[in-house]
């Protein structure tokens, strides 16, 4: 008796076709979200460079899902769906990373957040605001940056090493500031992601997946006199015991 069976599910790899509809939705997606105002559908499909009917097809379908909202005069905006699966990325580091966060953004007087690796660019997972803080740099969740700049690329080529930093992304440099970071345990930028700004970040070691960087943001009139490599140090281990 011949038992018939399933070809086994393709494995994906980076040259496999992709899903054109797909793609485009989720590049509709990435288009209103950089966006300051609210977009028509002309401008939706002038982005996405499609015909108009098509624009408007992906906008209804993310509409339909709560990705996507329409005001009075019939422009879209991201919806509120959108939160909810952002709750969902790294769920276990924000749940530990939140009140550690609180705690440094308080005692520093600074933003304090959490950047993550997204292929070539640094992302923002989540910030913390100090309470009462004047002039607060406010560093929104979802914002990118270069690894070429700023405190959290640094933190995070440190962590990986020289090594397995060109294994990953053979087309990305590894920093000598990278190096520095690696020797001292945290890393330190100035004027390189905006003029006028410093960060300082270090890394926290998230079991299963590439490690992240823990940094707070401050104007650089306002740095303060104290150690905050060690403040921020201190908070990332705390962070790492926790999720170990």
């Amino acid at each position: 008796m011949t038992v018939a069976t399933s070809p086994p599910d393709p494995v994906p790899t980076r040259t496999a076709p992709q899903s054109q509809t797909l793609s485009r939705g989720i590049r509709a997606l990435e288009v209103l979200a950089a966006s300051s105002r609210a977009m028509s559908i002309s401008e939706v499909a002038g982005a996405l460079e499609v015909h108009r009917s098509i624009a408007y097809r992906i906008l209804r379908t993310l509409e339909d899902h709560g990705l996507v909202q329409r005001d009075t005069a019939g422009c879209f905006h991201p919806g509120p769906g959108l939160a909810g699966l952002a709750r969902g990325v790294a769920r276990d580091l924000q749940s530990v990373a939140r009140p550690e966060l609180t705690v440094l953004a308080a005692s520093l007087q600074m933003t304090a957040f959490i950047a993550v690796w997204d292929r070539r660019e640094c992302v923002t997972l989540m910030a913390v605001e100090p309470p009462h803080g004047e002039g607060t740099l406010v560093q929104r969740p979802g914002s990118r940056h270069s690894f070429g700049a700023g405190a959290p690329g640094m933190a995070i080529q440190a962590a990986l090493g020289e090594h397995e930093w060109a294994r990953l992304s053979a087309d990305e440099p590894y920093r000598e500031e990278s190096r520095l970071a690696a020797r001292n345990g945290y890393a330190s930028s100035s004027d390189e992601v905006i003029p006028g700004v410093s960060s300082v970040a270090a890394a926290v070691h998230v079991p299963g997946r590439p490690p992240a960087a823990l940094a707070v943001v401050y104007l650089n009139d306002d740095r303060p006199t104290g150690p905050i490599g060690a403040e921020v140090v201190r908070a990332a281990h705390a962070i790492e015991r926790q999720l170990h």
